[in-house]
């Protein structure tokens, strides 16, 4: 766990040695799961690189990083925010959950954030599968989307796999889908109808599917 400072080569040294190696940014140097979710707005990908931020900073003019993972003491992070620091990109953190019902204040405060932060903007998690694919759902809700496009955001082509604990995230959306969609707004529905503890019972993970994603590919 990376908790020194980035202000000298040691402390740099050590926050791309966790970085690359604990938290497995080795594999995000040529993988990137870059993805646009709104054109000209929002951008999804994997923890970025201080250089791919820099590129994506140049090449979609962002103004906003969004980090899903919350505020962590890793290389990654140190990394990440000391680069969004220095690009002027205003940095907001907004962890959300992989493998739980995703908690009705988070998704609220998120709708929120969306209504005041400065686009276009890029949304990370670790490997730009599962909480950037929550995320990337709820904008589609939030820009006027169905829930069959919403899916769309959580789909193998991003390393999501439906049929593991993640699946709870497909889950969410299409109780929202079954119970309200047409009938009542979705930030309204998540308001006043949604049921967590509901959803985490009824859910039910394949065994084989979770083995992959949280021991093989060691997903957070």
């Amino acid at each position: 766990m990376f908790d020194g400072q980035l202000t000298s080569l040691a402390g740099r040294t050590r926050a791309w040695t966790d970085s690359l190696f604990v938290d497995h940014a080795v594999f995000r140097l040529v993988w990137t799961n870059f993805h646009t979710v709104v054109p000209g707005k929002v951008y999804r990908c994997n923890h970025p690189t201080p250089a791919r931020l820099k590129w994506a900073m140049k090449r979609y003019q962002l103004r906003t990083l969004v980090n899903l993972r919350g505020h962590r003491k890793c290389g990654s992070d140190a990394l990440s925010r000391s680069t969004a620091h220095k690009l002027g990109l205003a940095h907001v953190d907004m962890a959300f959950e992989s493998r739980g019902a995703p908690h009705r204040d988070r998704i609220l405060r998120f709708a929120f954030l969306y209504q005041s932060i400065a686009f276009p903007m890029l949304m990370h998690c670790k490997s730009g599968a599962d909480r950037a694919g929550l995320a990337s759902g709820l904008v589609v809700l939030f820009e006027g989307g169905s829930v069959a496009r919403a899916l769309k955001e959580l789909s193998w082509r991003y390393g999501h796999f439906r049929g593991s604990r993640t699946g709870i995230l497909d889950a969410f959306f299409m109780r929202y889908q079954a119970e309200a969609e047409g009938r009542l707004p979705f930030l309204d529905w998540v308001r006043d109808e949604y049921d967590e503890v509901a959803l985490k019972r009824d859910f039910v993970a394949g065994k084989l599917a979770s083995f992959m994603t949280d021991q093989v590919l060691r997903r957070e």
